[in-house]
């Protein structure tokens, strides 16, 4: 029985790392594209740094509302594989893309150049700070089209079990990207300090250049999956041709069971972004500085699991249209200890390299040594908190996966908010105003919080929801789908 448990075991853990591991360079690509940029501008200085985390957060934060919908693409795309109704797999695919041009129309580009002007005058930064903040964002909202129609095409392929596509798409994306970074963010200077040459004939774009690269980055990781979707294979296989119609019914699904994990995501973005943008901007530019140079390690170190979390909502929501809830149980544990083992991982370097990580940020030869001193000073206190936490990421990111993947996306949205409200943000506040000899560093006490307890109720929830007895879709020989 041992032998036979480990050999069970052995074929869950292949199953999730085939899935997972293109999906985990597909993850990383928005992420490492940011990270990029990151590095790039903070070249420039901490000006720039922070005026490139500011002007991304925010934007990410109206985006994860929208893509919080879309990522139910995989969900029903997955239970109609797994209910033999292959067909019905591109109808909600499609949903996914008519969903993702209309809300870039109505909800992108207003916010772009009517809210994003008036949210950043109101935090109370330096001139020159919004004026790059509000740059970086609007850019990426113009792209936006992009980022929501590859989001929706990225997630029907997860949930096909094809993601070396996507992941091609990526590395093709990220390597466009870091090219066209060079380029507009440098122009004909270049890096003198480095030694590197310019690119003649190319205006220095700084910040916005960087956002400018993103957006076509973003572009061709659409482009490439989308061209695979409307190929003979796919259309052979999953219809896509013959279902591009606007569905209102395939996108009323979508919105119907999606948008309880459109407010879990969108409304923890939206508290990390007043976490960063006001609670640590309180503290001024170098503690801005220091902050994103931590999230952005933070961001590489849990996309994975939430590579990993996107496998599990694939697996489980096969296993879940097949009638199997307990094989779901099984991908669902293997994937927490395989991300509970990467993340454990990256903790332990954050907490052992915390420094000369940071420092990486800093080291650039037109910044003030004192200031970076300062930068690395502080950002070295905030990954200690970075680090005790990793595992605990792990947790709360498969698990909120695996929910997903069953359906279960009411009950999670709500703890969230509830969570995040009350520690990220309230947390933060609390220790802004009444510790503030914490500095920047008092609201990351809140952060950890937030995360180790959201971990622990999704892992409750999971393992005793009602989430088996509730399929989205019926198996297709039990009267087609719901």
């Amino acid at each position: 029985m041992p032998v036979a448990r480990l050999k069970s075991a052995g074929r869950s853990a292949a199953e999730v790392w085939s899935l997972a591991w293109p999906t985990v360079i597909t993850m990383l690509s928005y992420t490492v594209m940011q990270f990029v940029d990151s590095i790039m501008v903070a070249q420039l200085g901490p000006l720039e740094l922070a005026a490139q985390g500011n002007g991304g957060v925010w934007t990410w934060t109206i985006t994860a509302f929208l893509i919080g919908i879309i990522s139910l693409v995989n969900t029903f795309v997955s239970q109609s594989i797994g209910a033999g109704d292959s067909a019905n797999a591109s109808r909600y695919a499609w949903a996914g893309i008519w969903f993702g041009l209309v809300a870039w129309l109505v909800v992108l580009l207003p916010y772009a150049f009517l809210v994003l002007p008036w949210a950043f005058g109101l935090m109370g930064h330096e001139p020159r700070l919004v004026e790059l903040e509000l740059a970086y964002g609007q850019w990426l909202m113009v792209g936006g089209c992009f980022t929501l129609v590859a989001k929706a095409m990225s997630n029907f392929f997860f949930a096909v079990q094809r993601p070396k596509i996507v992941a091609v798409a990526a590395i093709v994306g990220n390597i466009v990207n870091l090219a066209l970074n060079y380029a507009l963010i440098y122009g004909e200077a270049g890096l003198p300090s480095l030694g590197l040459p310019g690119v003649p004939g190319i205006e220095a774009r700084g910040v916005e250049g960087a956002a400018i690269a993103t957006v076509i980055g973003v572009a061709v990781e659409c482009i490439i999956p989308a061209a695979v979707f409307f190929g003979p294979a796919m259309a052979r296989a999953y219809a896509t041709r013959r279902n591009w119609r606007l569905d209102a019914g395939a996108v009323k699904d979508l919105v119907k069971v999606g948008w309880p994990a459109s407010i879990q995501f969108g409304n923890e973005m939206f508290c990390w972004s007043i976490f960063m943008t006001v609670l640590v901007g309180v503290f001024g530019t170098v503690h801005l500085a220091a902050g994103w140079a931590v999230l952005r390690y933070m961001h590489v170190s849990f996309m994975p699991a939430v590579a990993f979390s996107i496998a599990t909502t694939s697996l489980v929501g096969r296993s879940i249209g097949a009638g199997n809830p307990e094989l779901a149980v099984r991908y669902t544990r293997t994937a927490l200890w395989m991300s509970i083992l990467y993340m454990g991982a990256w903790g332990a370097l954050m907490l052992i390299f915390r420094e000369p990580m940071i420092r990486v940020f800093t080291d650039a030869a037109n910044i003030d040594p004192a200031v970076s001193d300062e930068v690395v000073s502080i950002g070295a206190k905030i990954m200690i908190a970075a680090a005790i936490f990793q595992a605990f990421d792990a947790v709360g990111i498969v698990y909120t996966g695996a929910l997903r993947g069953a359906g279960d996306t009411l009950w999670p949205g709500l703890m969230t908010i509830a969570l995040s409200w009350s520690l990220i943000v309230g947390g933060g506040w609390a220790m802004v105003h009444y510790q503030p000899d914490y500095q920047s560093v008092g609201p990351w006490l809140g952060a950890t919080a937030y995360i180790i307890l959201l971990g622990g109720v999704m892992a409750w929830r999971f393992e005793r929801g009602p989430w088996k007895s509730r399929p989205l879709v019926r198996h297709a020989g039990s009267g087609g789908h719901g």
